[in-house]
This record gives C-alpha cells, structure tokens and sequence, in this order.
C-alpha cells in the first residue's frame, strides 16, 4: 500500500462529491482509422491514465486471448429490487463519512453491482463503460483459480499435502519445488519476490513481461512466456506460517492444477462458465506461448462476475444442479489462522480481521465473507449468510491507493446494511 494521507483522501473525496453534479467528458480514445496518437491505446500505455479507461475493457483487442465460452442458453433473468445505496455512509480511514457515490466517483469506478439473492438491488456504470463491456478483473482471477483448484481437491484428482515437483518436475531447483500444494493454494511459500508495481527491475513487474502485461525494454527482457519465468524463481528461507502475497505462486498453482487434471485452467472455469447462464464469453489473457495468464489476466462482464459469486454465495449450486461441490465451499470458507495474516501489516491495513485461503480473503470476524481484489480497483465480494454479492470493476490510475482500504469499508458496509 502507498503511505496513508488523509488530507489527500479527503480533498478526492470533496472533488468527487462537486463531480456528482457535473458533467463529466472523458477524453476520446481510439476514435478514428487509425486514432491520432494522443487517442491511441496501445500495448504499451493500455494499463495508465487516461488509455486505461478503454484498455481496461478493451484488452482482448490489444493482446491474444484465450476464450471461457458462455454456451448458446439465455442468459439467466436477474430480477430487480432497487435500493437507493447512492446516499448510504460509511466511515472512511480519513475520518470522513462518505457516501457509496462519491467513493464510486472517487475510485474511478467504471461498473458497480450489487445482489441479493437473485435480485439486483443497485447497478451503475461509469466512464463510458457499458453492461455488455467485458472488464479485466486483475487478481480477483487469483480467486478463480483458487476456487476451481479446491474443487479438484475434491474431485480427488489434486493432493494439496503433495510437493508441487511432484506435478511440475520443471520446477526442480526453484522456490516452488518443495512447496506443498496447500502452500501454493494460502500464499505460504518462502520466495525471493517483491511485488513492486513501479520498480520496472522487481520480480513483479519481471512477471509482467514474461505474461506479456507490458512490452519490457531490452534490457528487462529476460524470459519468452511464464513457463520459462517461474522456474527462475528462488527460495527465501522456509515455506509455511506466514502470508506474502505473490503473482508467480497463483501461476504455479494454475500450472499444477493443469497437470493434474490435464486440463488448461481456461477449460476448467469454462465447464462451470457455462453453467452460470452467462450473458458474454469470459476471456483470459494469453502469454507468448499460449498460456492463460492465472494471476491476473481474467476479463468478463459486471453481471457475469456476479452470477459466479451467486454460485459461491448459494454454495455451488446453480437451478438445483451441484456445480462446485459444497465442501469446495466449506474449504474456502473456513480461512485459517488470522493471526498470520495480521502480522503482514501492509494487507492488514487493508483487510483488517482477514485471513486468507485458497486465493480467497476471508472475513469470519462478524460474518463469513469472501473477497476476490484486484489492482487498479477490482473487486469481487460474497456475503455467503446473505447472499449478498459486490462486484466493483474500476479504472484507478495507480494499482494501489489509499481509496483501497475504503473500497473495502464500503463493502462491508453494504453486505450489512442489506442484512441488517
């Protein structure tokens, strides 16, 4: 997280409340055969301001994919139930009391839903976005592949005690090699990486060229394709007990996954894609040999997001048919040890009474909650008493801001006030 500045929290938070009112022009981008060059989204500036705005639901033209088909059926109905969330408060970290509009505004929301049960109970887009516009979801693609890695668990087909050499022996010599499974799935493993967004020499950012996120320049350019950066990777000290969040360790698990039920992750969220009466085909990023991008590289759009947290919220069923197992549910579900989430005091601060499993923050404080979280504002969040389920896609000019422990605030806030 950045340093916490209250008074710059403050004074976005008064300009967003004065942009309620007005009318807001974003700049035209890619307009024209070609667009001029200050219109242009390219490779090269599709993730910052203002390109992103367009390169954030746009990516699928920018970079190769790799389709999650939706199948031929109707998309599910969702009923209405609107509720007047634009003037509900919440209390920010900087003291304010602010409203789920002027955070919507001042987290540069792009789409924004809220259900419970099957009803849609709020449902606003921004910036040009449309309901049909498929969004990249960033980490909250962690999450997915956290979920369909549980529900090998339970087919049988994944031993999460078992050393990830056992199914990837191209890892033999790395930071992943004599890792379990189960470490893979709560971020456990001991690894020299530091996820630094601006540091174009960080392992981080070194992840984002190898999956093709951003062209690197000559002198970072270094690996072809995930499968030749993760091997690459080296160990620091000993696996288990803590909690750092690390891209490449979604990537193993998602290579792991693959080899043990010889199936591409992209055909596995597929099989219950298909399932969830979707309106559009989800996508996933593809690297420069072909590879779904697991970590982080997940598009779909703003409804379709959310019939998967109603799948998760209804416990795996979907029309009375078992799509993910319920124990797959309950696994996730249950977290694990808070204290050892608490001492990585950068997530903390974010998701205060958290702890994390299987790619999931779980919240069992004063309810039992899941949340998915992305850069640049992405969000995913299952209020499984309630059934409420959150979904926030956003186009933040930097990954991570001080609005992010307010997003989460917010959410919190909702899933009670709908419960309450």
């Amino acid at each position: 997280m950045n340093s916490f500045n209250p008074q710059s929290l403050c004074r976005r938070y008064a300009e967003a409340h004065e942009a309620a009112s007005a009318e807001i022009v974003l700049p035209p981008l890619m307009q024209g055969f070609p667009a001029t060059p200050r219109q242009r989204v390219t490779w090269s500036n599709w993730m910052t301001p203002p390109f992103n705005t367009w390169g954030f639901r746009n990516l699928a033209r920018l970079r190769p994919s790799i389709d999650v088909q939706a199948g031929s059926g109707t998309p599910s109905v969702l009923s209405e139930a609107v509720s007047p969330l634009d003037a509900l408060h919440f209390n920010s970290v900087c003291g304010l009391s602010v409203s789920v509009l002027d955070h919507l505004l001042a987290s540069d929301t792009d789409g924004f839903i809220v259900l419970k049960g099957d009803s849609v109970i709020y449902e606003r887009y921004f910036n040009g976005q449309c309901a049909d516009d498929r969004h990249i979801m960033f980490s909250v693609t962690k999450s997915l592949i956290g979920t369909l890695g549980e529900q090998l668990v339970s087919d049988g087909l994944l031993d999460p005690t078992a050393l990830t050499r056992r199914y990837v022996p191209e890892l033999e010599g790395s930071a992943f090699a004599d890792a379990t499974v189960r470490q893979l799935f709560d971020m456990a493993v001991g690894i020299e990486y530091s996820e630094v967004y601006d540091d174009p020499n960080s392992e981080s950012s070194q992840y984002g060229y190898s999956c093709g996120f951003q062209p690197a320049l000559a002198q970072y350019a270094h690996f072809e394709s995930l499968y030749q950066y993760l091997p690459a990777l080296r160990k620091r000290g000993e696996h288990g007990g803590f909690f750092h969040y690390v891209t490449a360790t979604t990537e193993v698990l998602a290579w792991v996954m693959e080899r043990a039920s010889g199936k591409p992750c992209a055909e596995m969220l597929e099989a219950v894609w298909r399932q969830l009466g979707c309106q559009r085909d989800g996508y996933f990023m593809a690297d420069p040999w072909g590879r779904s991008v697991a970590g982080a590289g997940f598009s779909a759009t703003l409804r379709d997001m959310a019939r998967f947290g109603q799948l998760l919220a209804n416990r795996g069923r979907r029309e009375g048919v078992q799509v993910l197992s319920r124990e797959t549910l309950e696994r996730i579900a249950a977290g694990s040890d808070p204290a050892i989430y608490a001492a990585n005091a950068e997530f903390a601060q974010w998701t205060p009474d958290a702890s994390y499993r299987s790619q999931w923050y779980v919240f069992n404080d004063h309810s039992q909650a899941l949340m998915a979280g992305g850069i640049h504002g992405q969000y995913l969040f299952v209020d499984l008493p309630s059934q409420v389920v959150i979904v926030k896609q956003s186009s933040l000019p930097q990954a991570v801001t001080d609005l992010d422990t307010d997003s989460v605030r917010m959410l919190r806030c909702i899933a009670a006030t709908l419960t309450a």
